[in-house]
């Protein structure tokens, strides 16, 4: 009898891929086996060659929900079957190479059966199946069986395990399988501990959120911090307890009617609330206001939908959205334990919704925004990680490759046979138990993907913490290091994940982020380049202006203003031309006899040519968070809020900019800017509209010298990437000026273009480097 040996490689276990084959086996007349093991899935199948060829055709397209297919290779199988069945047998284990699964949100079937009174899963918030639920969030190794998950604690009931047992159910080998009579327990507590006698406790949390209470929800991922988003003084008093004063806050809403009521939606944006990944969508505040603290000074909103059933049961319960913001003290990571949150969150929760399935694994929420056409992930966690990306063609021997990522927003990379897994979000490192988080994780990836490190890719800033701990474990294991410049990791990233081949010709790039360092350890975030997988030059730059005080002037906005004056004008000669300027006048009562010295002398104010500090400039000119930020990024995006509705009616300032000649870079000056926006301040313009002009200012110079530089170097595709175009005004102007002038423009989209991207292009950087030419 003929027979086919399959091997399947990619997202296909524990996600109900095994029954899948089993049922079309089946449909087909044919008999063998399928199992999980340390490469994917395996198929032994005999039938007549016509049933197998159909069979084998059919599987990438009756993949279950939650499979992907990396690739598929069927060679003939001598011998006979077992006996005249097809059967689902025990996983075999010789070495991983399996890509986990990624958590689920609740599928609709899970969801009905939630809600109908007859169902013994009524009400039951953790009914999961191979559709949907847990995944990464309660793995401890793999092959991903319930012995290898935080689920091993409990044993199923016999309802549960038949269901388990039986190829023919959607629960089979479900691993997080479980229900009332056997899964995990929910109570409510509060300060002084468990609360009893409560007949319904989710229907009670709504009540606690009406009136106002802040309550600690064990997640998915770790823990969430609740309250009602229409309750002003609920959101107020979550602020001042979490000390997050002004970073927006998430939201959850029961369904799209309810969030259509506070935003409008796209076609886009809601097909990327209704993701099985779930996550939070930054949306186009509109209609009903919520309460003003939600997010202050910002014309969005970061909604998401349910994704347990824990979330559909307690948004059913409220008419109203609520604030589900991480479970932490700001900067510090989310609680994921009930003893720890208890501790951490005692001065700001006044009760904890809580359950006893353990978290293995930290996600946070995931973020995304549709710009320029397509949806772009800002934040890669949950529902996304750890999905693998096949690096593209030239990589297929890419091997033992650890990328450490970036300081802030970091990530890491792990490369094993030609395969690329970036982990969750993690968080910025500055934080004493981000790193500690940070460095169990590695170590977690390493067991989960039996993985061993041959080559440590780091960024070149010697500061880092992350390429200082790739320095540590590269000594320690006398392995390679690879030190990667920062924006041709972000170059690179971008071209691993639109698949550009190893052998590929340059591209051009505008890579415009915070800082990084540069090729002689200068301060870069403005830079226009050219550059492969292995090779990148710098063409030209903004222009490079003293940044005051170092660090702080990433948090004091003015300071950049002054030195971006400074650079351009007289100072004495400014101040008699335009005294009244509000701008002006709070400079004149700093320290500016201070900030000079600092400057002329180069005393902690390094050039950086940084177009993040170029619009913390701009914005502080526009009395805009001029005096310091709260979170990363403020000034910059108030600066784009305060555009968008004028952005459309504007066009870019006469004469905004010069490019001149520094030892063969193309430099971009802003003079005729910033006497532009002067002129205006003085002659009462409204702030939108310089706002509007400042940002198309930008994009036309940015589009005129990669135009220019193309020419130049005969290349017609170009890169935009780097934390600054996430400013949708931005990456929209320049991605689309440059495709109306024939240009292929390739950008971020699975993965951030901020640094939560960044170890993406540190591996393939690496990868490119060990392979020959």
């Amino acid at each position: 009898m003929p027979g086919k040996a399959i091997r399947v490689r990619g997202v296909v276990q524990g996600v109900g891929f095994r029954p899948a084959i089993w049922h079309l086996a089946r449909q087909h007349g044919l008999t063998g086996s399928v199992w999980n093991d340390g490469e994917g899935v395996m198929i032994h199948a005999f039938g007549n060659r016509q049933d197998l060829d159909t069979f084998i055709r059919q599987i990438p397209l009756q993949l279950p929900p939650l499979a992907k297919l990396d690739s598929l290779e069927a060679t003939d199988l001598a011998g006979r079957p077992a006996d005249n069945e097809f059967r689902i047998i025990a996983s075999q284990s010789n070495g991983i190479d399996t890509p986990i699964a990624a958590d689920a949100a609740t599928c609709p079937e899970c969801l009905s059966e939630i809600v109908d009174p007859s169902n013994r899963r009524y009400r039951y918030p953790f009914t999961n199946c191979t559709h949907c639920g847990p995944r990464l969030s309660i793995v401890r190794r793999v092959p991903y069986d319930r012995c290898n998950t935080s689920m091993t604690t409990f044993a199923m009931c016999p309802a549960c395990q038949r269901e388990y047992d039986d190829p023919a159910d959607r629960r089979f080998h479900a691993q997080a399988n479980c229900c009332p009579a056997c899964g995990p327990n929910l109570w409510l507590e509060d300060n002084q501990g468990r609360l009893t006698g409560i007949p319904n406790l989710i229907k009670h949390t709504a009540d606690l959120l009406r009136q106002g209470c802040i309550v600690a929800i064990k997640g998915l991922g770790g823990f969430h911090l609740a309250c009602n988003a229409a309750d002003s003084e609920a959101v107020e008093r979550l602020r001042q307890r979490k000390r997050r004063y002004a970073k927006p806050f998430a939201l959850m809403a029961k369904d799209l009617a309810a969030i259509r009521r506070h935003a409008a939606i796209s076609d886009l944006e809601e097909q990327a609330l209704l993701d099985k990944a779930a996550p939070i969508v930054l949306l186009q505040a509109g209609g009903e206001a919520l309460a003003a603290g939600v997010a202050p000074g910002d014309d969005k909103l970061g909604f998401m939908l349910p994704y347990t059933p824990l979330h559909s049961l307690l948004l059913a319960a409220l008419d109203t959205p609520i604030v589900l913001t991480s479970g932490n003290i700001s900067d510090e990571p989310q609680c994921t334990d009930n003893v720890n949150a208890k501790r951490q969150l005692a001065g700001i929760a006044d009760y904890w919704l809580l359950h006893d399935r353990e978290i293995a694994n930290r996600l946070d929420d995931s973020v995304v925004r549709e710009m320029d056409g397509q949806i772009r992930l800002l934040r890669r966690a949950r529902g996304y990680s750890p999905e693998a990306l096949a690096l593209p063609a030239g990589f297929e021997t890419a091997d033992g490759i650890l990328a450490m990522g970036a300081e802030l927003k970091n990530s890491f990379c792990v490369v094993k046979h030609g395969q690329a897994v970036v982990s969750q979000h993690i968080g910025d490192l500055e934080s004493a138990s981000v790193q500690q988080d940070y460095r169990q994780l590695i170590a977690l990836y390493q067991q989960l993907y039996d993985f061993q490190a041959r080559q440590f890719a780091v960024d070149r800033h010697p500061g880092y913490l992350s390429s200082q701990y790739g320095q540590a474990l590269a000594a320690a294991g006398h392995c390679q290091l690879i030190e990667v410049h920062h924006h041709h990791a972000h170059l690179a990233a971008c071209l691993a994940e639109h698949g550009i081949a190893l052998q590929s010709e340059p591209v051009l790039a505008a890579v415009f982020d915070g800082l990084g360092m540069g090729d002689a350890g200068e301060l870069w975030g403005g830079e226009f380049l050219l550059g492969d997988y292995r090779d990148c030059t710098r063409l030209g730059h903004l222009q490079a202006v003293a940044l005051p005080g170092g660090n702080r002037a990433m948090r004091e906005p003015w300071r950049n203003t002054y030195a971006q004056l400074r650079h351009y004008f007289d100072w004495p000669a400014l101040q008699r031309d335009y005294p009244d300027l509000a701008i002006v006048q709070f400079l004149a009562a700093k320290p500016l006899a201070t900030m000079d010295t600092m400057i002329s002398k180069n005393l902690n104010s390094p050039p950086c040519s940084s177009c993040g500090r170029w619009f913390d400039a701009f914005a502080a000119a526009l009395g805009l968070h001029t005096e310091a930020i709260d979170y990363e990024g403020q000034a910059a995006i108030a600066l784009e809020t305060l555009a968008t509705p004028r952005f459309a009616a504007q066009t870019a300032y006469t004469d905004a900019w010069t490019v001149t000649n520094d030892n063969g870079l193309a430099v971009l000056g802003w003079r005729g800017l910033w006497l532009a926006v002067l002129h205006d301040l003085k002659a009462g313009i409204d702030a939108a509209d310089i706002a509007a002009r400042i940002h198309h200012s930008l994009i036309d110079a940015s589009v005129s010298l990669l135009l220019q530089l193309g020419a130049q170097t005969g290349t017609g595709c170009i890169v935009l990437s780097g934390g600054v175009f996430q400013n949708r005004l931005l990456l929209e102007g320049v991605g689309q000026a440059l495709r109306a002038r024939g240009k292929t423009v390739l950008s971020p989209q699975r993965y951030p273009m901020n640094d939560g991207g960044l170890a993406l292009g540190q591996a393939a950087i690496a990868a490119a480097k060990s392979i020959s030419r």
